[in-house]
């Protein structure tokens, strides 16, 4: 409490406004997701078809990184310190989920160009088994990285270290230069594999789309923007590991325009990709904004409908 004291009245004032603004927008969007998780189990047929079961993997994805990292936010504010090995249990979870969306993105991308350029093979290759499959392998690649991020760490710090009150945050774990550029490396990496993915499936897709008529022409366009829909939000997400690299160099230059401009990265590349999930598939998607609609509505819409 301190340090917050040590701040001028109107920096101060403006650091509570921003912090309240970010706990209206994760509330609404905490809100938001958790409707759609709900709507998601009222229907058999969403949790029997690969794509809403991916849709909700990043529902759910997108929740437990913002809870986790709203609760890191707070914690930062009020210049609250925990133990180090506790730091290291939340940050396993922000970094495991940092990463899930964006690979599950991915695979709801494969399963746009799997029903649209493989009909035939649709049913056989996105059953429900097969979406169990893949959810376990995209937390598994996800897990990739925050494991060698951490094993980095591992080996550079003492027994003791663990045991001190820090504010918790990742870059807590980053002893050295090189262990930073490890981390960018490794991100950079698994994002340029997922890009190259998303523009490969949209290629195909386009190619099918130009060949298409009638009723199939028009799904496949559908599908079409959905797969530049997910390839903006991942852009979003890959821009989001360039961050830290900006706000370093920022804060050796001037400490306001790093505080405005970590806020802007943090509502701009943290906070929006995970609005846009329900945006794709919950209102762009008939069948699931029909089911939300009845279910928002108590059952209303469902008799009006009748």
């Amino acid at each position: 409490m301190a340090a917050n004291n040590s701040l001028p009245g109107d920096d101060f004032l403006q650091q509570k406004v921003k912090l309240i603004i970010v706990q209206i927008l994760v509330g609404i969007f905490l809100c938001i997701n958790l409707m759609l998780i709900v709507t998601f189990f009222k229907k058999e047929c969403f949790y029997k078809t690969t794509r809403y079961i991916l849709f909700a993997v990043t529902l759910l994805s997108d929740s437990f990184f913002l809870f986790m990292s709203d609760f890191l936010l707070i914690m930062n504010y009020f210049v609250f310190t925990i133990q180090v090995w506790l730091c290291v249990v939340i940050s396993v979870v922000v970094l495991l989920y940092l990463t899930v969306t964006p690979v599950t993105l991915t695979a709801m991308t494969l399963e746009r160009y799997v029903a649209i350029c493989m009909p035939l093979r649709h049913a056989e290759l996105c059953s429900t088994r097969s979406a169990l499959h893949c959810i376990l392998i995209i937390h598994g690649l996800s897990s990739v990285p925050c494991l060698l991020i951490l094993s980095t760490f591992f080996v550079s710090a003492s027994l003791s270290f663990y045991k001190q009150y820090q504010i918790c945050s990742v870059e807590m774990f980053m002893f050295y230069i090189w262990q930073q550029h490890f981390r960018s490396a490794l991100y950079q990496f698994q994002f340029l594999i997922m890009c190259i993915i998303i523009v490969l499936s949209y290629l195909k897709i386009m190619k099918v789309a130009k060949a298409a008529s009638g009723e199939n022409k028009k799904s496949t366009r559908k599908g079409l923007r959905t797969v530049v829909l997910h390839g903006f939000q991942l852009l979003l997400c890959l821009i989001q590991l360039w961050c830290p690299f900006i706000e370093a160099a920022l804060l050796q230059i001037n400490l306001d325009l790093f505080k405005h401009v970590r806020y802007f990265n943090y509502i701009m590349f943290n906070l929006a990709p995970r609005c846009l999930s329900p945006l794709i598939y919950g209102l762009r998607d008939e069948v699931f904004f029909h089911a939300l609609k009845d279910y928002a509505s108590f059952g209303l819409y469902k008799r009006n409908i009748i």
